[in-house]
């Protein structure tokens, strides 16, 4: 069996890179990116014409989010054939033209695997459905009798991430259980059918050429036995100091042990990377032991606030949780599931994952940018979502008639806002959308997005996208930076970082003042324009500089 320790990357033909610990891996949310057909929808053409813009901007990889056939209940993440592509993004062939292509380009290409649930119009859950109670295909799901003298409550007291019950009622009476929305129902992994499906899944997909997979809550597809009521806890809080017993249950890792046997059979150092939302960096750890996965998203550092000593510590508890496994962290900023951090930025506290009115832009966009500065100069992974490279902001204005989130729609769940994270992303200063398409595009862009546009900020180089331009060429040519597992802390004045790596310091001013610092070395990078006299510099507020040692 070839080990990702041996094989020749296919790439760069060189040995045991182990690529994925240092990348820089872009996601690209396909419905948002590019319209290929001009039917105000992105897909696999759009994205495929725009390859070469991701090769110039950097990136090891790009990861996918989903473009299966689907209802799109829940944008893609209910899906109803895991083998085919779903007509408004493409084909097949249009997926297999869109790896050759990465593959030429020297991008290697991540795709979206959803395993905790399906859609309802997959055929499992149209025949289990068909068929009735008793019927064998229902123990690939979770169907339940209720409670109550005529079965008309539910199986137990579990809600929905989405909100409300997370059990609704077949017409024949019994229940399904669906952690996110109704059309969503979730597997069950005890039934040996759901792993050998899903193991060939994978097979199908490698055997395609795709490098690696994004695991959707990975976290959640194991529920505890007997699936047992919560007991009155908020489940929502729970989570934030306990194992709920439908999230990261012990079980899930043997899935992921078996998962790793099989990518390390192909060649190329093939990846996976789970989506964990666990109580602590400490459990996320048990996702990428040495055995199991290669990464999992640090949702503890997306969730940090702007503030000196909170990032201070969840940088080195991520660090700290990894070393022991020998797994790199992953940093992340934004992703389509949050509000973009260039919005969630810009209150004067810079908190919150979810916000709704667009606060301070100048702001917000000083903060993301140095924010991006300190992510990329951490060691590890990290991840790009589509078009914070171009400083873009939450739109946060959106009516709601054009909304399409579905939790927005469910009265007791999450604010359903995501929307405003997932507008299309402009590629020209003027013209139909912006350059996304020639169609219009299925969420209204501000008026304003044309001077966000790639063509308005390439070739200028206070733009944020040459920033992140210059920021990951310099990561990949600078042994200090990405690869490794510690950082050393240096003396630094209230509300300013600063750690030194291999012939390399990075100081960020979180402060909203100016800060007067003795010169470390050679200054490279810096997120805001910086003056720099003699043995002292003036480091300006929100603002974060690269120096060489």
């Amino acid at each position: 069996m070839t080990q990702h320790f041996t094989a020749p990357d296919r790439l760069t033909g060189k040995t045991g890179t182990q690529w994925w610990r240092d990348a820089v891996i872009y996601q690209v949310y396909p419905r948002s990116f590019a319209d290929g057909n001009g039917d105000g929808m992105g897909d696999l053409e759009g994205v495929r014409g725009r390859l070469p813009y991701l090769r110039d901007l950097g990136v090891d990889a790009v990861w996918l989010s989903p473009f299966y056939a689907s209802p799109q209940a829940d944008a893609g993440y209910d899906v109803a054939d895991y083998r085919a592509i779903d007509p408004m993004f493409g084909t097949l062939l249009d997926a297999d033209a869109l790896i050759r292509d990465a593959h030429e380009l020297g991008l290697r290409i991540i795709v979206d695997l959803v395993p905790n649930h399906s859609s309802d119009q997959h055929e499992w859950f149209k025949q289990a459905l068909r068929e009735g109670p008793g019927s064998p295909l229902r123990a690939r799901y979770h169907f339940r009798p209720g409670k109550g003298a005529d079965g008309e409550l539910p199986p137990n007291d579990w809600e929905s991430i989405f909100g409300g019950p997370a059990w609704t009622r077949a017409e024949d009476g019994e229940w399904y259980l669906h952690l996110f929305a109704p059309e969503q129902p979730d597997f069950n992994w005890d039934h040996p059918a759901v792993a050998d499906e899903f193991r060939s899944i994978l097979r199908f997909w490698l055997d395609m050429g795709v490098d690696g997979f994004r695991i959707d809550v990975a976290h959640g597809l194991v529920k505890a036995p007997g699936l047992p009521d919560i007991g009155g806890h908020d489940q929502l809080k729970l989570l934030g100091n306990d194992v709920m017993p439908f999230f990261d249950q012990e079980g899930v890792h043997a899935i992921y042990r078996s998962w790793r046997t099989i990518l390390d059979e192909y060649d190329g150092e093939r990846i996976a990377v789970a989506e964990a939302w666990t109580p602590t960096v400490q459990r996320t750890a048990n996702y990428v032991r040495p055995d199991e996965l290669h990464q999992a998203f640090n949702f503890q550092y997306l969730g940090a606030p702007w503030d000196a000593a909170a990032l201070r510590e969840v940088i080195d508890t991520s660090l700290a949780a990894m070393r022991p496994v020998g797994a790199p962290a992953t940093w992340v900023l934004s992703n389509h599931d949050v509000t973009r951090h260039a919005t969630r930025f810009a209150n004067p506290q810079g908190l919150g994952t979810q916000l709704r009115t667009p606060g301070d832009r100048e702001l917000g966009l000083r903060r993301a940018r140095a924010a991006t500065l300190l992510m990329l100069a951490l060691p590890g992974s990290a991840y790009v979502y589509q078009g914070e490279e171009l400083g873009l902001p939450d739109v946060t204005d959106l009516p709601d008639e054009v909304r399409q989130d579905p939790s927005f729609f469910r009265a007791a769940g999450q604010d359903g806002f995501r929307d405003g994270c997932r507008v299309p992303i402009p590629w020209t200063v003027e013209g139909s959308s912006f350059g996304f398409g020639s169609g219009g595009s299925w969420l209204p862009q501000p008026d304003a997005w044309g001077g966000l546009s790639v063509e308005a900020q390439t070739g200028d180089a206070d733009s944020t996208l040459e920033l992140y331009r210059r920021a990951i060429a310099a990561r990949r040519d600078h042994p200090g930076l990405g690869a490794g597992d510690d950082v050393e802390w240096l003396d630094a004045p209230e509300g300013v970082l600063a750690f030194a790596r291999e012939g390399f310091v990075c100081t960020v001013n979180l402060t909203g003042e100016p800060v007067s610092l003795p010169t470390p070395g050679r200054a490279v990078l810096a997120s805001a324009r910086l003056t720099v006299e003699g043995a002292q510099f003036e480091l300006p507020a929100d603002t974060t500089v690269w120096w060489t040692v």
